[in-house]
């Protein structure tokens, strides 16, 4: 009986509304009601991630924390796809707020990874509608990417014009096991260079996205649990920034349009000439990639908690194993794990090439990695030939015949 009260209670507590947007579509709002000031809007963030959200939203009534998830991809009839996040128009958010606030509570947004541009536009443009109004409390972000998109393997990633005109107080979540956390001592001055106010969390041991993997490690379901809890430590933190130095009203500017990348293994178009890589690996040799003159070499940045890592790796292997007694090497450069991880990791998946072990992200920050996997492809000369974000397929007749080009004659 107790528990059929307590069901009854968590399905009152969500309401379904609608809101109406600008140019007239309507964007259905699951609200999980609750007492209190503080009102959390939860932005779509292109991953298939709702029940979790609807589950954590609830758990956060404990906290004193209404949560507002409305799914603008849905209402505009697109696909739950991060890419689909950049078709939204920055006067849907407007809207949305504008609706939180007219409830009466105080309002912070939340998003994840890429939706975070999505959150930083919207609250932008909503300052700059509403210069005389009392502003948002905020922005969290779960691992945020802020960034234009991918560069070409090589080159510096450009941030999103909008992370240096957020004026408002911003909390981030950075998960260690994420390739944001190489990445976020570059992001906190561009957001402060704006104006923002940061202040931040590091998740040890878990993974992005670790509140709704199927896949949930026992730290990740434990860390789970804990983000309630973060998201009232989150709210309360930003609201001090704002007692301290209130934000600045935001001028209107137009969003930039993401960069799209061609991928696949192609032509390196950077400085030919490698950054230092200079590592040991798990058994303390020394591996220095400038020593590897007169081979074809592919430096590999990868981490086991990445799939598409994992997934790429066997092509690896097959690869080394067909150019047997050719002069070819492969150092697969690990990022920051535990050598036991490494090593238990490494018989499960049955490789035996070279694995450097950049113990502190140095090396990645040299070469200019900015997701996982991304390969190089140096020749016998030392120059770096072909690059790729993303995993590839190393022993395919495409990947083979470009890696063939660049070794001597059998």
């Amino acid at each position: 009986m107790i528990l059929g009260g307590v069901l009854l209670t968590a399905a009152l507590a969500v309401q379904a509304r609608e809101v109406r947007l600008a140019d007239g579509i309507s964007v259905s709002v699951n609200v999980h009601a609750a007492d209190g000031d503080t009102l959390l809007l939860w932005l779509p963030s292109g991953f298939s991630d709702d029940s979790a959200q609807a589950a954590l939203a609830g758990k956060m009534r404990a906290q004193g924390i209404e949560v507002w998830r409305a799914d603008v991809l849905e209402a505009r009839f697109l696909p739950a796809l991060e890419s689909s996040l950049d078709q939204v128009p920055d006067s849907d958010i407007v809207a949305l707020i504008d609706a939180a606030h007219a409830s009466g509570k105080r309002v912070t947004l939340l998003a994840s990874a890429r939706a975070g541009l999505l959150a930083l536009r919207g609250a932008r443009a909503w300052q700059a509608a509403h210069p005389a109004v009392p502003s948002l409390d905020g922005v969290i972000l779960l691992h945020p990417n802020l960034y234009l998109g991918p560069p070409e393997p090589g080159r510096e990633a450009e941030f999103h014009p909008v992370v240096t005109q957020t004026r408002l107080p911003v909390y981030v979540l950075q998960p260690e096991k994420s390739p944001w956390r190489f990445r976020f001592d570059a992001l906190k001055p561009v957001l402060e260079r704006g104006g923002a106010r940061v202040s931040s969390r590091f998740l040890p041991g878990v993974r992005d996205r670790y509140y709704f993997r199927a896949d949930a490690t026992p730290e990740e379901e434990a860390e789970a649990a804990q983000l309630p809890v973060r998201m009232r430590t989150a709210v309360d933190s930003m609201r001090k920034a704002l007692a301290a130095k209130p934000a600045a009203s935001m001028p209107a500017t137009k969003s930039a349009m993401p960069r799209s990348v061609v991928r696949g293994l192609q032509p390196y178009q950077g400085d030919p000439l490698p950054p230092p890589l200079q590592l040991l690996d798990l058994d303390g040799r020394k591996l220095d990639v400038a020593q590897l003159r007169g081979q074809v070499v592919l430096v590999n940045f990868w981490a086991s908690w990445c799939p598409p890592c994992v997934r790429e790796m066997p092509s690896m292997q097959r690869l080394k194993e067909k150019l047997a007694g050719r002069p070819f090497t492969i150092l697969a450069v690990n990022m920051a794990e535990a050598d036991g991880e490494v090593r238990a990791f490494l018989a499960k998946m049955k490789v035996d090439f070279a694995v450097p072990m950049d113990r502190d992200g140095t090396v990645l920050k040299r070469w200019k990695v900015f997701v996982f996997p991304t390969s190089f492809v140096l020749d016998t000369r030392g120059n770096i030939r072909l690059g790729v974000f993303g995993e590839v397929e190393w022993d395919s007749p495409e990947v083979m015949e470009k890696i063939l080009g660049l070794l001597p004659p059998a």
